[in-house]
């Protein structure tokens, strides 16, 4: 089984393909077959994997021509989760890019895969500072697979200043306090996304990513 880490030129993505492998070891004989982690930029390992993972860092604008300007990614990547409903992770910006729209200082189109936009945070208290960066507390809305044993009160590590305000509430999953609710995880189908980083979310992470390992929508 072929694990591919998307690799459209949005930052260091080796810490994210550490984690992933990090848990396979750990899993081991759990999994019953081989597993493989690979990061790539290349159209036929995307189309090729079955589970897609969508890091992303920086602005939404950036991220979302990175991904169209590498040649069939986009098509192949969509192909591997809408067309053939293979997993999907999306990691903070890679989680946004889902989305229908950004509107981080510019209005970009998003792949549209679960309906919503990407929105400034704009906590109530003006004394809470942007970016939200930090450790924060999970509050789930759900059960789903990816998150059996990390439950309310789990602290994960975000870091951002846009969030996922979803169009339909069944898609959210989890979501943290700061002067406001934050998106923090969405989920639809065979696609999930967490707006926090799970490779430097300590024991949680690597539970998540175990989790997303072993899924099978």
């Amino acid at each position: 089984m072929l694990t591919a880490v998307i690799d459209y030129g949005s930052g260091n993505l080796r810490s994210a393909a550490k984690s992933f492998e990090r848990a396979v070891g750990e899993l081991g004989g759990d999994l019953g077959r081989d597993e493989r982690v690979i990061v790539t930029s290349r159209a036929e390992e995307a189309a090729a994997a079955d589970r897609i993972v969508l890091p992303g860092q920086g602005a939404f604008a950036d991220c979302r021509r990175g991904l169209a300007a590498v040649p069939g990614l986009e098509e192949a990547i969509a192909e591997a989760v809408i067309g053939r409903g293979r997993p999907f992770f999306g990691i903070c910006v890679g989680m946004q890019l889902i989305a229908e729209r950004g509107r981080e200082f510019e209005t970009v189109d998003g792949l549209g895969w679960v309906g919503g936009e990407v929105v400034p945070i704009a906590p109530a208290d003006p004394s809470y500072k942007i970016p939200h960066m930090g450790w924060n507390e999970l509050a789930v809305r759900r059960s789903h697979p990816v998150f059996d044993g990390v439950g309310d009160g789990t602290h994960v590590y975000f870091v951002h200043s846009f969030h996922f305000a979803v169009a339909d509430a069944a898609d959210l999953l989890a979501t943290a306090d700061y002067a406001q609710q934050l998106t923090a995880a969405v989920a639809r189908d065979n696609m999930v996304g967490t707006q926090f980083h799970p490779e430097k979310s300590q024991a949680a992470g690597l539970q998540l990513i175990g989790n997303f390992l072993k899924w099978r929508p």
